[in-house]
């Protein structure tokens, strides 16, 4: 093993003491994450032998400033990276600001693992300092939660929480680690060599007769329809998506999550399917090609609120048909047949049966099919085109995504926060092949999420154009984060719709109550100076004319850039629950 470079006084300290910091089971668990492909941990400081012996394999460590925010950085890696995404933190209040983002990571299969630095062994239960009960804590925002304690355990333990986190339905793992175990010694190593940190993990088909009924009912359907949630890119199924969409004769629609599982510029792409079909809605004039199915084809889809428009978009009287790896998703909330599996295998043998067999209705239908999702799409293009070409100040977000739009590419990733600025990318930007990725959080949509994420997949993608799309209130939650950025040499697009307000929190109040709270104004930010302070390029623009160069200025740059765009805080998304308010 490698020796670890260590700083001569703390050397000559510990050396002091008896202690040798050379070989511990720090660096039997750094040798384990290496053994998994693991290449950065997402961690602050503690436990700082972790990230000391990671050196000797090569394993970076992408510092962040709060374990909130780490841990959606770690989240974006894992969904872009195709592998566990890792995140360290300390014992007691640090520990608990990764709640929520394995909350987040749990609720949409994301494979997280927590490395948490628990108190001594011989403390446990004494009030030791910031010692809480983490195993209560994390249990329901975990699929797995262990506490080790003895050293020659360490290596099974690891690759438990790799299995947890990447089998079956994916999602975070927390292994709690006490603070003198990782100073003991090195245990003799173990016969251990299996490498688990890529998903998923176990990749498993339906039963041969559910696909052959399956094939049936889409090849004799009247009306089918395809929807694609998260779980397409999870399963990396998009090129089996996308071949099931052009030889069926299918057409797709996906959830927000799903977006950019298939070229959203085919024929039969319809765009995304959500509750975003109020007025100026991209699928506004699709919405009867889901409503009026009677086959629905539900691909990695959970159904949930958000995505079903509380549950009135999708047909009441259609068959449903469900491919998720996890059985309890169906079912939940639409009786379907099941096909528990992997998505992209399931849809790929789902595709050798409707290809062995006769597809001549789903060929003669195709034309009508295409034509009315062309009529939908030209009528909204029409509908808004005097918002994206709008040259009006404060600028209208439609205009903000189409410039950002104008400059997107195959290779692109966008990146929203939650609540309005994830609905404007959704509606205003466009995958150009399956497989794109627009990472939105809608697991919990917590807000300030979206600037750590894109710093996660910059991390996972080095040589892609990332675009971050942030509202102002968002973007507050993570300021901080700026500094990460140019301190790690992480380079994003970041633009802030900077309209002075609580956008989603003060329009929905005002429908509901005539009136808003205190907490919905704020006092003019100057984004664009906080970038400058700590090394960041920060651009502020008030006038639609200067987005343009501004936006191709930045994907030049060899630094983080932020865009402060003044917006209109009158703007309203198509949120379809507006127009029926």
């Amino acid at each position: 093993m490698n020796q670890l470079a260590i700083d001569p006084t703390t050397q000559r300290a510990t050396q002091s003491r008896g202690l040798d910091y050379t070989d511990t089971v720090a660096h039997r668990i750094a040798a384990g994450l290496k053994r998994h492909g693991v290449n950065c941990l997402f961690g602050q400081s503690l436990p700082s032998m972790v990230h000391l012996a990671g050196r000797n394999h090569g394993i970076r460590q992408i510092a962040y400033r709060q374990e909130n925010t780490g841990g959606y950085m770690a989240d974006a890696y894992a969904r872009l990276s195709g592998q566990v995404g890792v995140v360290t933190a300390q014992n007691g209040p640090a520990a608990a600001l990764l709640v929520a983002p394995l909350l987040e990571a749990l609720k949409v299969s994301i494979p997280l693992i927590a490395l948490v630095q628990d108190v001594n062994r011989d403390q446990t239960d004494r009030n030791a300092f910031q010692e809480i009960d983490h195993e209560a804590m994390f249990r329901p925002c975990a699929k797995w939660v262990r506490r080790v304690t003895e050293a020659s355990r360490i290596d099974d333990y690891l690759d438990m929480a790799f299995t947890a986190a990447t089998s079956g339905r994916p999602g975070p793992a927390v292994l709690l680690l006490p603070a003198d175990l990782l100073l003991e010694p090195a245990p003799a190593a173990t016969a251990r060599s299996a490498s688990l940190g890529r998903y998923p993990l176990d990749r498993a088909l339906p039963d041969s007769d559910s696909l052959d009924a399956a094939a049936a009912l889409l090849a004799q359907a009247e009306n089918p329809v395809v929807i694609a949630g998260g779980g397409v890119h999870l399963s990396g199924a998009a090129a089996e998506l996308a071949r099931l969409q052009e030889s069926a004769s299918l057409p797709v629609a996906t959830t927000v999550m799903g977006k950019g599982g298939v070229d959203e510029g085919h024929a039969l792409s319809i765009g995304v399917a959500s509750y975003f079909t109020g007025p100026n809605g991209g699928a506004r004039y699709l919405k009867p090609l889901v409503t009026d199915a009677d086959v629905v084809l539900l691909v990695g889809n959970r159904t949930n609120q958000n995505g079903t428009d509380s549950w009135k978009l999708y047909p009441k009287n259609a068959r449903f048909i469900h491919i998720d790896v996890e059985p309890m998703e169906v079912g939940r909330n639409y009786e379907a047949m099941r096909l528990i599996g992997d998505a992209r295998l399931t849809l790929a043998a789902l595709s050798d049966r409707l290809e062995r067999g006769d597809l001549s209705k789903r060929r003669s239908r195709r034309a009508a099919v295409e034509a009315a999702i062309r009529k939908g799409h030209d009528r909204h293009r029409d509908e808004v085109a005097a918002l994206v070409e709008s040259s009006a100040s404060p600028m209208r977000p439609e205009r903000i995504m189409s410039e950002i739009d104008k400059r997107l590419t195959p290779e692109s990733i966008v990146v929203a926060d939650a609540s309005y600025s994830s609905i404007w990318v959704a509606n205003y930007m466009h995958s150009r092949r399956a497989g794109m990725r627009f990472i939105t959080p809608r697991g919990l949509a917590g807000l300030g999420w979206g600037l750590p994420m894109s710093l996660g997949a910059r991390v996972a993608k080095p040589d892609a154009p990332i675009f971050c799309v942030v509202g102002d209130g968002g973007f507050a939650h993570a300021w901080a984060e700026l500094e990460t950025a140019v301190r790690m040499k992480l380079r994003v697009v970041l633009v802030v719709l900077n309209n002075g307000i609580l956008g989603y929190q003060k329009h929905a109040e005002n429908v509901k109550f005539g009136a808003f709270t205190d907490a919905c104004d704020f006092v003019p930010v100057d984004h664009a100076a906080i970038a400058r302070a700590v090394g960041a390029r920060g651009v502020r623009v008030e006038k639609a004319a200067e987005l343009g160069p501004a936006l191709d200025a930045a994907l030049s740059a060899d630094t983080m850039t932020l865009i402060d765009v003044v917006t209109d805080e009158n703007a309203f998304p198509p949120v379809s629950w507006y127009e029926v308010t």
